[in-house]
C-alpha cells in the first residue's frame, strides 16, 4: 500500500473525459441515469487505458497555498436550500493534480459544472490563482446546515471520508484496492468523473465513475447523514481490463503507530496514537473476530477466509481521552468504519496490510475484502454493501468484547506476557480460557475478574516463542464448549 501523507492524498491515476472540456465553459444539460453510468464504464473498458496528464501549476499549489485558498460561502451549491447538503469544492493541488468532472443531477439530466478561478477566496500570488482558468476541480465536500463542518468528501484517487456523528476525521474508504499487499504492484484508478444528486435535506447520492489501468468501474453511492452518523449504501458494477492478482472490496485504509500495548515504538510524548486500534470480523455464523492493529517491524498481511460474512471494519474502540492525551486532533474522536454486505459476498478473505510507520502522518493500514473467485480480463463484477461512519459501530456485541491489551516480560527469561482484559463478563460466569499459539508455546495461563471494575475479567498468558520470532496468539473465552466472547487474533512479537 502507498504510503499516504495525512494531510494529502495522492491520486496517481488518469481520467479520460465523458464532457469535453469545453463543457465546462458552456454547460448543457444531458440526459443522465445510473444504467448510463454502468454502460460508460462498460466501453471505457474495451478501449486502451489512456492516462490524462497532471495539471501541471497543480504541483505547486502546496499545504499552506490549499489552506489559503477558501470556498466561498455564499458560493456554495444547494447553499438556498435548507439541510445538510451544501457542496464545496477542492481546488487542484500538489496532492490532486488530475481534474475530475463534476455534474449536478436533476429530474433525470445532468449539468456539468463550469471551472469557475473566483469561486476560492485567495491572495492574489497564491498558487490556485495561477492554475488557469480551464483548471477544473480536484473534488468536493458535503456541508452541514450550519456550514461550519462537512460530513462526506471526495478528494484524490477513489478516497473519501467522513467524521461520522464525533465530528473528527479519521480513517479514509476508497473504491476499490488493486494489489494492494504485493509489493510494487498496486494501482490507485481515479475517479474520473462525478454526478451529484439532492436526494433529501440530509442526503445525496453520488454516482462516480472510475478508470484505471486494469479495471473501470461504476459506483452509486447513497449517502445520508443520521444522528449516528453517515451511512452510504454502495453500488457498484466493475468490469477488469486485465487479470488481476488482488481485487479489494470496500477497502478501507488507516493510521496505527502505538497504542498502551506497543511502548516501545513511541518517540512522542502521547501515551498512544492511533485513528484506529482494531479490525473486526462478523462471520456468517455469528462469530465476531478481534485482530487488534499493530505497527509491524515489516510489512504484514493477515488473511481471514470467510463465507458470506456479515461484514468488517476498522474500529476506534479506545475512547477514553485520558489514554491519548491529545488536544488538538483528538484522537477519542476518530470515527470508526464498518462494511456489510447488501448480497452475499461467496467466498473470500478479508484481508489486513500493514506497514512500518514512526509517523501519525502516514496511512499504514488497510482492509479489504477479495474474492475468491478470480479475476479476468473481460467479466464483469457485481457488488452491493452498507457502510456505517460512527463512533460505535461494528457487529452486534453480544457477550464480552477486548477491552484492552498489554505486553511485556514475565518473570521468566525469554518468555512474554500478554495481558487481555475483557468486558460484558458476567460475575456469575466463571470462564474457560481457551487458547492457542502458531510459533511458540504456552508456558502458563490464568484469569480472574477485575476488583472494583464491574464486568471486567482479566486474562494473563506467558508466552514462550520459537527462537524469539512472532508467535500468533488465538484467544477466546468460554462456558464449556459455548464461546460468549469475541475470538481474539494477536501478534505477538510482529
Amino acid at each position: 500500500m502507498m504510503k499516504i501523507d495525512r494531510r494529502a492524498v495522492i491520486a496517481v491515476s488518469g481520467a479520460t473525459l465523458l464532457f469535453p472540456r469545453s463543457a465546462l465553459a458552456q454547460p448543457r444539460a444531458e440526459r443522465f441515469s445510473w444504467e448510463t453510468v454502468i454502460a460508460s464504464a462498460q466501453r471505457l473498458a474495451r478501449q486502451p487505458y489512456k492516462e490524462t496528464p497532471h495539471h501541471p501549476g497543480a504541483r505547486n499549489v502546496n499545504y499552506d497555498a490549499l489552506y489559503q485558498a477558501r470556498f466561498r460561502e455564499d458560493r456554495t451549491i444547494w447553499g438556498d436550500l435548507p439541510g445538510d447538503t451544501g457542496i464545496q469544492l477542492f481546488p487542484l493541488s500538489a496532492s490532486a493534480e488530475q481534474p475530475v468532472e463534476i455534474a449536478l443531477v436533476e429530474n433525470g439530466r445532468a449539468t456539468p459544472l463550469r471551472y469557475d478561478p473566483n469561486i476560492f477566496d485567495a491572495p492574489a500570488d497564491n498558487a490556485v490563482r495561477k492554475l488557469g482558468p480551464n483548471a477544473g476541480y480536484a473534488g468536493f465536500r458535503i456541508m452541514n446546515a450550519a456550514r461550519d463542518g462537512d460530513w462526506l468528501s471526495f478528494l484524490g484517487a477513489t478516497y473519501f471520508r467522513s467524521p461520522g456523528a464525533t465530528k473528527q476525521f479519521g480513517l479514509s474508504a476508497r473504491a476499490i484496492a488493486i494489489n494492494t499487499s504485493i509489493q510494487g504492484k498496486e494501482e490507485f484508478p481515479l475517479f474520473t468523473h462525478f454526478w451529484l444528486e439532492r436526494t433529501g435535506r440530509s442526503s445525496v447520492t453520488i454516482y462516480a465513475l472510475l478508470d484505471g489501468a486494469s479495471i473501470t468501474g461504476a459506483y452509486r453511492f447513497v449517502s445520508e447523514r443520521t444522528p449516528q452518523g453517515v451511512r452510504q449504501d454502495v453500488d457498484t458494477v466493475l468490469f477488469p481490463r486485465r487479470a488481476i492478482a488482488e481485487l479489494g472490496l470496500m477497502p478501507m485504509t488507516s493510521m496505527f503507530w502505538y497504542d498502551q500495548a506497543s511502548r516501545s515504538s513511541r518517540t512522542d510524548w502521547r501515551p498512544e496514537i492511533h485513528d484506529s486500534d482494531l479490525l473486526a470480523i462478523g462471520s456468517a455464523d455469528g462469530t465476531v473476530h478481534a485482530r487488534p492493529l499493530i505497527n509491524p517491524a515489516a510489512p504484514r498481511v493477515d488473511a481471514f477466509t470467510e463465507r458470506n460474512p456479515l461484514g468488517f471494519g476498522l474500529m476506534q474502540r479506545d475512547r477514553n481521552f485520558d489514554h491519548y492525551q491529545d488536544d488538538g486532533v483528538f484522537y477519542e474522536r476518530r470515527p470508526s468504519l464498518w462494511a456489510s454486505p447488501l448480497k452475499p459476498f461467496g467466498g473470500g478473505q478479508v484481508r489486513l496490510y500493514a506497514f512500518p510507520t514512526t509517523s501519525e502522518y502516514v496511512d499504514n493500514v488497510c482492509a479489504y475484502w477479495t474474492p475468491a473467485a478470480a479475476v479476468r480480463a473481460g467479466g464483469r463484477i457485481n457488488a452491493s454493501y452498507r457502510l456505517d461512519w460512527s463512533s460505535a459501530g461494528g457487529p452486534a456485541k453480544a457477550g464480552a468484547i477486548l477491552d484492552n491489551i498489554w505486553t511485556g516480560r514475565a518473570s521468566e527469561a525469554g518468555v512474554d506476557r500478554l495481558i487481555l482484559d475483557f468486558s460484558g463478563v458476567s460475575s456469575e460466569v466463571k470462564p474457560d480460557i481457551w487458547v492457542d499459539v502458531a510459533g511458540g508455546t504456552v508456558v502458563q495461563k490464568g484469569g480472574y475478574p477485575v476488583l472494583h471494575q464491574s464486568g471486567l475479567y482479566r486474562v494473563a498468558l506467558d508466552i514462550r516463542r520459537d527462537s524469539g520470532q512472532p508467535a500468533d496468539i488465538r484467544v477466546q473465552l468460554r462456558s464449556g464448549n459455548r464461546p460468549f466472547s469475541e475470538y481474539v487474533h494477536y501478534p505477538l512479537g510482529a
